[in-house]
């Protein structure tokens, strides 16, 4: 098959076009999936840049995202059937086993229904950025109805679909863009109030829009020095959730006085640990995602797709940071 791997980290030029065996079932749980699309994620280009979570593996084929049609099953495989249309996350991580490519076998539990109303496509570039701000608004965030949260970059992959969840559940969402064209795109998606964070302080947006409180929850998607100065943005007893590593030289003297309680959201620790339950949770949350987008509920904005041969190109576009939503590999015709 044909698949783009990289041998050693680097620069966007590692990602090079080979041909591999395709993968076989190995256990009677195993679904293999003939892939139509592959979503790209920030965390392909630092795995590609820093080297994978098991650099001894190599060649490693990236993307944790895919979509595509079910080809072959185990014998235990009770939900799923040649010709069914998929999606999820898996993979990508390090070694053989990645989306950026023809075909990839995946462990039945990881794998939702496709949302019939979107594309292959449209499809792949969602279930991390799904599960990623589910886990972060109400497993960690503890978001509930009537609450107020923050969340940066909301035009970005993760943000514009945690507007979105956000406002499903219940809350009230200001965000932050750095354009004019972007604060137009989240209030689009349900934003309350679009903080254009290069002309006003968001610190000083946010606490006028609470009457002074301060969020009840901050969605850090940023990182970097972002994450300390979100502090006083939000409520004494309040919530931070970040799926960033908070910088080794974050001062907490704020967080402290508020008495904020800080998460950490890395929705790939199933497959990292992994966690067998924890897997078929975020499987529930893909299959619940895909009832809200074929209700018309829910949204995935897809910038651009590249044909799987240009995988490099993508990726660095993706490095600039200026685009919305997200991009994705078409690896095959749509169906």
């Amino acid at each position: 098959m044909k698949a783009i791997a990289m041998t050693e980290p680097g620069s966007p030029a590692v990602l090079v076009p080979q041909e591999m065996p395709t993968p076989d079932l190995v256990t009677d749980t195993d679904v293999r999936v003939r892939l139509v699309a592959a979503g790209i994620n920030p965390i392909d280009t630092k795995l590609r840049s820093r080297g994978t979570f098991y650099p001894d593996l190599a060649p490693h084929v990236l993307g944790c995202d895919g979509a595509g049609i079910v080809e072959a099953v185990g014998s235990a495989v009770t939900a799923f059937s040649p010709g069914d249309a998929v999606y999820f996350c898996y993979g990508g991580l390090g070694g053989p086993t990645g989306n950026y490519a023809e075909a990839i076998v995946v462990p039945e539990a990881c794998l939702a229904p496709k949302p019939q109303s979107l594309s292959f496509a449209e499809a792949a570039a969602a279930p991390l950025v799904l599960i990623t701000a589910w886990e972060a608004l109400f497993d960690r965030g503890r978001l509930a109805a009537g609450q107020r949260t923050l969340i940066h970059a909301g035009a970005g992959g993760v943000g514009h679909v945690a507007i979105q969840l956000a406002k499903l559940g219940g809350a009230e969402v200001c965000t932050t863009v750095s354009t004019p064209e972007k604060a137009d795109f989240v209030r689009r998606l349900g934003a309350d109030y679009a903080i254009l964070y290069r002309q006003e302080s968001f610190v000083e947006a946010a606490l006028i829009w609470t009457a002074g409180l301060g969020v009840d929850l901050a969605f850090d998607t940023v990182g970097g020095d972002l994450f300390a100065a979100t502090f006083p943005a939000i409520k004494v007893y309040g919530d931070l959730v970040t799926i960033l590593e908070p910088p080794p030289d974050t001062v907490w003297a704020i967080a402290r006085q508020r008495n904020l309680r800080i998460s950490l959201e890395l929705m790939l620790t199933p497959l990292l640990q992994p966690l067998a339950a924890a897997i078929a949770a975020q499987a529930k949350i893909l299959q619940q995602c895909s009832q809200w987008i074929d209700a018309g509920r829910l949204h995935i904005h897809l910038e651009r797709t590249f044909p799987l041969e240009e995988a490099a190109a993508a990726h660095a576009l993706l490095g600039t940071g200026s685009m919305r939503g997200k991009l994705a590999l078409q690896i095959a015709e749509e169906p």
